[in-house]
């Protein structure tokens, strides 16, 4: 069963909130979700472990100042990545955890941090080489049946992930690192395969967390200048030029850079300067 996409330039990520100061206040935050909203974009991502919880907590805070605002925003969370310092054994050591009585504590974790009785959407953060496939599909299943999760999707998942997965689960989405430094999918057939299965791609660290090399640098710039364009709008349009267009997850919560991908969401680039600027990232030219 395919889901109608996202259908928006961009998502906000979470997983940096606390390192705003000026959205440390519950009022500020708000502002910003207001501000957020009025600018079409009100899909935001979040985590169980982004800031150990601490991040949904503080949206949550935020959202309950004007309960109302729920109705308008898209919430989505993650959870089985359980880090050292949660672990509880006496190895102390990050592990995933996909069983289903601990997906479901999460779930209901997220929603009492956040203050809201669903979350829109709910991802496996981290494909989990113990997960075992009927006891996540029952959990899953009678979460989405009890109306704590509207729908479902993977994060960083592979493609046997997915399909075996999806054979029982109605899948929307995938997560995956994306980006003009992390464009292996491009090449190897996975957006193409997502595409073919009714999956959604969502592209996190979508600039790469501002590690462009200086030929990359150069080549974005080169690009920009001729399409009066700035370097991370054109870096942001070559990655929705991929198959399926994928939507990017902004890391950057800082407001001008948000609008700056804003204004430069209609951008769009030719198939040999989509090359040019993989070749400058990836240091070789196409087979």
């Amino acid at each position: 069963m395919n889901l109608p996409p996202i259908e928006q330039p961009l998502l906000l990520g979470m997983m940096r909130l606390p390192d705003y100061p000026e959205l440390a206040a519950p009022q500020a935050l708000l502002g910003f979700i207001e501000r957020c909203v009025e600018q079409g974009l009100d899909a935001f991502d979040h985590a169980n472990i982004y800031g150990l919880g601490q991040c949904e907590a503080h949206f949550g805070a935020a959202l309950r100042l004007r309960p109302a605002l729920r109705q308008r925003l898209q919430l989505i969370s993650k959870a089985d990545i359980v880090p050292a310092t949660q672990d509880r054994s006496r190895w102390r050591v990050k592990h995933y955890n996909s069983g289903a009585a601990y997906l479901t504590q999460a779930v209901e974790a997220s929603l009492a941090r956040l203050g809201v009785e669903r979350l829109d959407g709910f991802l496996l953060h981290r494909p989990d080489p113990l997960l075992a496939a009927d006891e996540v599909v029952r959990a899953l299943q009678a979460l989405v049946e009890v109306g704590k999760i509207g729908w479902l999707g993977l994060s960083n998942a592979e493609p046997l992930h997915w399909q075996s997965l999806g054979r029982d689960l109605p899948l929307r989405c995938n997560q995956i690192e994306l980006s003009l430094l992390a464009q292996q999918p491009a090449w190897d057939g996975r957006l193409q395969a997502l595409q073919a299965d009714g999956l959604q791609v969502l592209a996190w660290s979508p600039l790469a967390g501002g590690a462009f090399g200086p030929a990359l640098q150069q080549a974005l710039a080169e690009v920009a200048e001729a399409l009066q364009a700035t370097p991370n709008q054109v870096a942001l349009a070559w990655l929705r030029r991929l198959p399926g267009a994928p939507v990017p997850i902004l890391g950057s919560l800082r407001w001008s850079r948000i609008e700056e991908a804003l204004q430069g969401a209609e951008l769009q680039l030719d198939a040999p300067t989509w090359f040019y600027l993989a070749e400058a990232a990836r240091g070789f030219k196409a087979p």
